[in-house]
């Protein structure tokens, strides 16, 4: 059921003609439930695919927001195992919305490989993005998860090159993700123009999905990504969102309102008939 659901869903957003808006969120942030409310009303904000981020102490990728959000989830007691809950929860509810979780190999290998890729499969997850895994290592996590039915994407970015291309694309699944800069999330805005030529560039090596994120922060970054992309992932801005009403002491129920809303504008920019990029 997991790679089909991704499948699915990029299937849809071809028929309506319009790219497809990529949530991101911390689990556990900025507390368990107040995180849940958060996620089971993304699908009615807009977000076509959810990612949810697994808190890990010592993130390599992850910029000055979401590394706050992880060690806010994990003081207050988030782990893979609550992650987990967080998707089954959700998917008493929602049977279709692909949830791919996003992180480091470092809390699956302790967990146990094959142990983690049975429970995320029970739990209702579609796949994983794991960023500190290169090509080289498939063996330790992406071919068992492939092999298993547990989709598992793949990040290129502006220095993969045509050479090193077709092996960050060998057996990735999904959808392909391209980081739209060099450097870590939230760290700089995307240039449309050089991200247009670079989703140009992997889809002569991949008929997959292309969803591009990293540096895109506003609705019109999103529209504007969207005219060429088949995805664009949102993860700084909306966990800033967060943080943002959690120092201002807001409520679990005020905290989730004002994420949706804030999704909700940046997937007007997806929900228009795409224009020839």
């Amino acid at each position: 059921m997991s790679a089909s659901r991704i499948d699915a869903r990029f299937a849809s957003l071809r028929a309506e003609g319009r790219a497809g808006m990529v949530a991101f969120i911390t689990a556990g942030d900025p507390v368990h439930e107040t995180s849940f409310e958060i996620l089971r009303g993304l699908p009615a904000a807009g977000a076509d695919i959810i990612e949810l981020g697994m808190p890990f102490s010592d993130p390599m990728a992850d910029g000055p927001s979401i590394q706050a959000a992880g060690l806010q989830a994990l003081q207050n007691g988030a782990s893979q195992q609550r992650t987990l809950e967080l998707v089954r929860r959700f998917r008493m509810q929602d049977k279709d919305t692909p949830v791919i979780l996003m992180g480091y190999y470092n809390p699956i290998y302790r967990y146990g490989v094959a142990q983690f890729i049975a429970d995320a499969l029970a739990a209702g997850v579609d796949g994983l993005i794991v960023v500190d895994l290169p090509p080289e290592e498939d063996s330790e996590l992406c071919l068992p998860a492939l092999k298993s039915g547990l989709g598992f994407i793949r990040l290129a970015t502006p220095t993969t090159d045509d050479r090193r291309l077709p092996a960050v694309l060998n057996n990735t699944s999904g959808f392909v993700y391209y980081v739209s800069i060099t450097g870590i999330t939230g760290a700089a805005s995307a240039d449309a123009t050089a991200v247009a030529q670079a989703v140009t560039r992997i889809r002569r090596h991949s008929a997959l999905p292309v969803a591009v994120g990293f540096g895109i922060k506003t609705a019109a970054q999103v529209a504007e990504v969207a005219r060429f992309a088949d995805a664009v992932v949102v993860g700084s801005a909306i966990v800033d969102c967060i943080a943002a009403a959690r120092k201002a002491g807001k409520t679990s129920a005020e905290i989730a309102a004002g994420v949706h809303e804030f999704v909700a504008g940046l997937a007007a920019g997806v929900r228009r008939k795409r224009e020839t990029a």
